[in-house]
């Protein structure tokens, strides 16, 4: 075994050990890094809109960030195919964390998260799409309505048309508190939550006033974490699935967003000629 793989395997065992613990502190860390730079965001914005980006180079700026995300994510999935292998580092850290996380998870701390985890399900997400399009059409916002629904059923495609090209097997859950079928890379319940909820905090944006806007983007933020960390948690899925179903999420999220505001940014131009 290399040194490198050893290293991985180490990592994987410390994480098992520590996963609640591991999982909070990520989950902090992710929630004050968005806030500061929300914050400075923000605050550059107000100070100096005139010195601000113009809307053209804002688009592109958010196009680049995805196809940057989904050219990352197919370099990942490229090499995820060799290095998924049992006797590759990446598959070793999988399964070393899946049986650590297996053994020492306490009972009741998967009952929580096998509760919590159904925020991600299919059918919740479907069901909160449809609400929010019911809403939004109610309110005569047809364009956010149709992307919105575009944004959400198009990630669905996306992590389907994936799951069949790399048809890896779920590990191992015997547990009872969470069942799933089907293939595992990339995870779909990471990436449609990160699609969902993050359309919904830019909608948030878009429509309630400016006090609302950190706290949807935050709420987003916790929610797409939660649901990646706990199908991990859970293990019905393996951690390289879930960082791969990140991936994919933000890449798709960044150009669906950048394609309505692009739409939003032409119309108003045109009003204005």
């Amino acid at each position: 075994m290399s040194e490198d793989a050893l290293r991985a395997q180490v990592l994987a065992e410390w994480l098992g050990q520590h996963a609640l613990v591991a999982a909070g502190g990520g989950l902090l860390a992710m929630l004050a890094g968005a806030g500061l730079l929300f914050t400075a965001l923000r605050h550059l914005h107000l100070r100096a809109p005139r010195a601000w980006l113009p809307p053209w180079a804002w688009l592109g700026l958010w196009f680049t960030l995805g196809g940057g995300f989904m050219l990352a994510t197919a370099t990942l999935f490229a090499e995820a195919m060799e290095a998924m292998d049992a006797d590759e580092e990446l598959g070793l850290f999988d399964q070393r964390l899946a049986a650590a996380l297996s053994q020492r998870l306490p009972a009741a701390a998967l009952r929580v998260v096998g509760t919590a985890t159904h925020l991600g399900d299919p059918l919740t997400l479907v069901a909160l799409v449809v609400l929010v399009a019911v809403a939004l059409l109610w309110r005569g916002q047809r364009w956010l309505a149709l992307g919105w629904v575009v944004a959400c059923a198009g990630n669905g495609l996306l992590n389907q048309g994936l799951k069949r090209v790399f048809a890896r097997v779920r590990p191992l859950h015997e547990h009872g508190f969470a069942v799933a079928d089907g293939y595992s890379f990339p995870s779909g319940h990471t990436s449609g939550s990160v699609v969902v909820y993050g359309m919904l905090a830019y909608l948030c944006v878009r429509l309630l006033p400016a006090r609302w806007h950190l706290p949807a983007v935050l709420l987003a933020m916790l929610l797409a974490y939660c649901m990646g960390v706990s199908r991990v948690l859970l293990q019905v899925h393996w951690a390289s699935d879930v960082l791969a179903g990140f991936a994919s999420g933000l890449g798709w999220l960044a150009i669906c967003i950048a394609a309505v505001e692009l739409r939003r940014r032409y119309v108003r131009g045109v009003s204005m000629a």
